[in-house]
């Protein structure tokens, strides 16, 4: 075979995985503006939810974004929709670019994305039926033109979702966390989309009944071809459901793998430090793996610290760099991003963990900083995971 062969299919090979995108996300940022006055009501600062996001989800993945509550999870989902307005970057789903829509051309494209929100209960209106919150959406789309046929797609949801036709004539407050849980996923497939943002979708329920829903949701993906993003802060049940994973910290995304690459080998300090944190219920395996502790909490995404954000937490932070240079996502392995400066010298332990102090503010500057021993060698296990 030719080299202009290879090269040609290899080609065609890459064309094709990116006839698979539906989703692409392109340095998005979403900033709120802090007000203060009673009259001026003047700007006197933001609040950098999401700053900087570069991601892809292909059709008919499940791609999971996880990270501590304030991250910025929830506001990227909700910006994929158009739900909150952003402040720079692109968001493009099938090769359209959202911010360039309005009016009705947006209306239109909602059809094909839509949201499971992360509280079942007061995402639904308790003074409307099952019935009318399904048919709701179809009426909005123009798509309610047959009673008859708007029926039978009622009970057919209703099917899918394991709830019974009877359902349809009763109340949210008649049925349990998980049953209203599966009525706001029968409500976003009403319209038949495309693409579905699952909020936090079992965070609100009982361990076994996230189970149930967890699995619905791979039989309905199989069913009707949906795409999945699903925002958690689960690892296990994201680790379960998901092709691939981002994880995001203080409004950015600090890595992303495939599901298993992730959880085998994660290269990112904050991905190790959630990892470890991972509930093991073997007493054996516990005591060998790795521990880590951060020191102080999240800074506020208000004043987010220069440099790579991590740094006043991170226990392998390198002050001459850390401190200064923000690390771009790069990819350190096929299909695996990382944005730290020295992922590969902390995998292969070229860098030692050191201790890191509590957090403190700069008087200087006004952002939170931290102390740490960073001498040569590694620090003791007390140093670093405590007495």
């Amino acid at each position: 075979m030719s080299a202009a062969h290879d090269e040609s299919a290899n080609a065609s090979t890459v064309a094709s995985k990116e006839d698979r995108v539906l989703v692409e996300v392109e340095d998005l940022k979403v900033h709120f503006p802090i007000k203060r006055g009673v009259f001026l009501d003047r700007t006197v600062g933001h609040v950098y939810a999401v700053d900087g996001v570069d991601l892809r989800i292909r059709r008919g993945e499940t791609y999971g974004l996880v990270g501590e509550s304030g991250c910025g999870k929830s506001t990227l989902g909700r910006a994929l929709l158009r739900l909150v307005d952003q402040t720079g970057g692109r968001v493009v789903f099938d090769g359209v670019d959202l911010s360039t829509l309005k009016g009705e051309p947006l209306r239109r494209m909602r059809r094909r994305m839509q949201m499971v929100f992360q509280d079942p209960m007061s995402s639904l209106d308790p003074r409307q039926s099952v019935a009318s919150i399904l048919v709701e959406g179809l009426r909005a789309h123009g798509l309610d033109t047959d009673r008859v046929a708007t029926d039978r797609r009622l009970r057919e949801l209703l099917t899918a979702v394991g709830l019974p036709e009877t359902a349809l004539r009763k109340y949210p407050h008649e049925f349990s966390g998980g049953q209203r849980q599966r009525i706001g996923i029968a409500r976003a497939l009403t319209v038949n989309p495309d693409l579905v943002v699952a909020d936090e979708p079992v965070s609100a329920l009982d361990v076994s009944v996230q189970a149930q829903v967890i699995n619905l949701l791979g039989d309905l993906q199989e069913e009707f071809g949906l795409t999945y993003l699903v925002i958690a802060h689960d690892l296990a049940v994201v680790r379960h459901i998901s092709d691939r994973i981002g994880v995001m910290y203080l409004g950015g995304l600090v890595e992303e793998a495939s599901s298993d690459a992730l959880y085998q080998e994660p290269l990112h300090p904050y991905t190790r430090a959630l990892l470890s944190a991972v509930p093991v219920p073997d007493p054996e395996l516990e005591d060998r793996r790795e521990h880590i502790l951060l020191s102080g909490d999240l800074p506020s995404p208000a004043a987010p610290p220069p440099g790579c954000r991590f740094h006043t937490r991170c226990p392998w932070r390198q002050a001459d760099r850390c401190d200064t240079e923000r690390p771009a996502l790069r990819e350190v392995a096929p299909g695996h991003r990382v944005a730290c400066h020295f992922a590969e010298d902390i995998r292969d332990g070229r860098i030692a963990r050191h201790a890191v102090a509590a957090e403190a503010v700069d008087a200087t500057t006004g952002l939170p900083g931290v102390t740490s021993s960073s001498a040569a060698g590694p620090a003791s296990v007390t140093e670093v995971l405590g007495p």
